[in-house]
């Protein structure tokens, strides 16, 4: 069968999908981006409010902190005070993606019954709420609340991998699925600086971060609308028309063989994001004890990361398999944890992170693109909600887990167990997981 005879839309369309679906996903990880770097200061500024209104432990943020710290001081290795805040960061971190494992397989099923377009309008609703509770945050409860409401309502990132999936054969599924990749490098590189920048406009005495939250609504509500008139409906078993009068893609759905399980899958996906998430949070705590790092400095770092793996995803990742792709990125990953446990200078910090980037730029999208290949049109948002529910417990547990055997045991061991995982990791990528028959030829459609 040719390409062309093959392919589940015709090329316009498909084009003009893809270009939805770049802008937006841009719009959306930027602004998820802002917050990241504002964490420690955003928390200090709540714990400091409450002090100075004559808080106490009673308060919520007191009790988190309290149960952080008989946490902290469990530990025979005694933890710098200075990591209360960046304590605090990654049990948010760890509510966040505890929320999105639950919320990820009903947003995903949403999809599959009433289209990929009325389920991310419903998701955007979400996210704008979230954005908006955090402009008006100027206390911790509503922060919290922020985050709790941004938890169950990002569905943008599976959606677009649903959609992605929709209008691309297997011959153009990993190119596609690495626009979604590319679209995270662009983000992750230059959100968090402008989202540090922001925050030193102050508009709103009572909420330093006003200014930085209202241009993340901004950028929210314009994505909101955008979607609304732009994108047509992509699932083929959806109704016949679309609310905004935009084709539908009428495509039957095809029985489906499965050459890996999704169960494999998911177990593969929740076992290297569990390993990789506790690594990524333990790099400032190793990059200070180490070098002395301040936020500058691990800023640049992880800059670095992002800007070699979207280059990555532009050039290499398109052009390969995605099996090839997981492979190259897990064995990538173990190397880089190797490294990280016996590293002495800032000269091998960079080489492991360029690993990282390597790995950041290749497991996730290639994962995505397999789980893919093995799902019907009618099952598609589900399965691919399922997948990334599995990724989102490993990133609520990864750094809980990891970070305490940090402490418990040391730098080396730590690293030793996180690479002793990934060797795991790679007996399910090389031992487990196989190439789908069909989709061997990687199609560098111009569409894309």
């Amino acid at each position: 069968m040719s390409a062309s005879a093959s392919a589940p839309v015709p090329a316009r369309l498909r084009k003009k999908v893809l270009r939805v679906l770049f802008i937006s996903l841009l719009l959306d990880l930027i602004s998820f981006t802002f917050i990241l770097p504002l964490f420690p200061q955003l928390l200090e500024f709540y714990r400091d409010h409450e002090a100075s209104r004559g808080g106490s432990s009673d308060t919520l943020l007191g009790r988190i902190l309290a149960g952080l710290n008989a946490y902290k001081h469990s530990f025979a290795k005694p933890i710098n005070d200075r990591y209360d805040i960046v304590l605090l960061g990654g049990a948010l971190g760890s509510l966040f993606s505890f929320l999105q494992a639950v919320a990820s397989p009903i947003i995903g099923t949403l999809s599959d019954k009433y289209g990929r377009r009325t389920a991310l309008l419903w998701s955007m609703v979400g996210n704008v709420l979230s954005v908006a509770l955090w402009v008006a945050a100027t206390d911790f409860r509503t922060f919290l609340a922020s985050r709790v409401v941004g938890g169950l309502s990002e569905g943008n990132v599976q959606l677009a991998m649903a959609i992605a999936t929709d209008i691309s054969d297997e011959t153009q599924r990993g190119a596609t699925m690495a626009l979604v990749g590319v679209c995270f490098s662009i983000a992750f590189t230059f959100g968090p600086a402008l989202g540090a920048w922001l925050s030193t406009i102050t508009s709103i005495a009572a909420n330093p971060f006003a200014s930085a939250a209202a241009f993340s609504l901004f950028l929210i509500v314009t994505e909101t609308v955008y979607l609304y008139f732009c994108l047509p409906e992509t699932l083929p078993t959806a109704p016949s028309t679309t609310t905004n009068g935009s084709a539908k893609i009428d495509a039957a759905p095809k029985p489906r063989v499965r050459t890996n399980s999704h169960t494999l899958l998911n177990a593969t996906h929740f076992m290297f994001i569990l390993f990789f998430s506790g690594m990524e949070f333990s790099l400032p705590f190793m990059t200070y004890d180490l070098f002395s790092y301040g936020s500058s400095q691990s800023g640049k770092l992880l800059g670095f990361i992002g800007l070699i793996a979207s280059l990555l995803q532009g050039s290499v990742v398109r052009r390969m398999h995605p099996l090839k792709v997981v492979q190259m990125g897990v064995i990538s990953c173990t190397i880089a944890f190797v490294l990280l446990g016996r590293v002495e200078s800032q000269r091998g910090l960079y080489a492991a992170a360029a690993l990282l980037a390597v790995t950041s730029a290749t497991v996730v999208t290639g994962l995505n693109s397999l789980s893919s290949f093995e799902a019907s049109a009618g099952e598609r948002g589900n399965k691919l909600g399922n997948h990334r529910s599995f990724g989102q417990i490993g990133r609520s547990l990864g750094p809980l887990i990891f970070c305490s055997l940090y402490w418990w045991a040391g730098r080396e061991t730590a690293y030793a167990a996180g690479a002793a995982g990934m060797v795991a990791v790679c007996g399910l990528v090389f031992g487990g997981l196989k190439v789908p028959p069909g989709t061997e030829t990687v199609r560098r459609a111009k569409s894309t």
